[in-house]
């Protein structure tokens, strides 16, 4: 809302909910729901999901820079591996295999989310 310079009855007659929904969130009686992020995703889609929800991250988003092959780099300057060759490589000390997967959430554009715990 300060980014934009919005009051918070024009920020939520912009996302369409009521203004005491807005007040709630704002002096912490109410967590937003998902519907409500959605609605602010919807009519600010420079607005960043993960800085939203964590805090962390960028805003406004940033624009992206296309993927080149600079951006991912193979190990060695192997340039012509295929991917059957990359995936059978060991992995180096400091990798991901020493990191699990604790939880993935898939969101749909009808509103709808899947969440999967390990």
């Amino acid at each position: 809302m300060d980014y934009y310079g919005e009051s918070a009855s024009s920020f939520a007659e912009k996302i369409e909910v009521q203004r005491s929904s807005i007040s709630h969130i704002l002096s912490g009686r109410n967590k937003p729901s998902l519907d409500f992020v959605l609605k602010i995703l919807s009519s600010f889609p420079e607005v960043n999901l993960y800085w939203l929800l964590n805090g962390k991250g960028e805003f406004p988003t940033v624009e992206k820079k296309s993927i080149t092959q600079e951006t991912f780099k193979i190990p060695n300057s192997q340039t012509n591996l295929d991917f059957e060759e990359i995936i059978e490589k060991k992995p180096t000390s400091n990798s991901i295999e020493d990191k699990t997967i604790e939880r993935i959430v898939i969101f749909y554009s009808d509103g709808t989310f899947k969440n999967y715990k390990n």
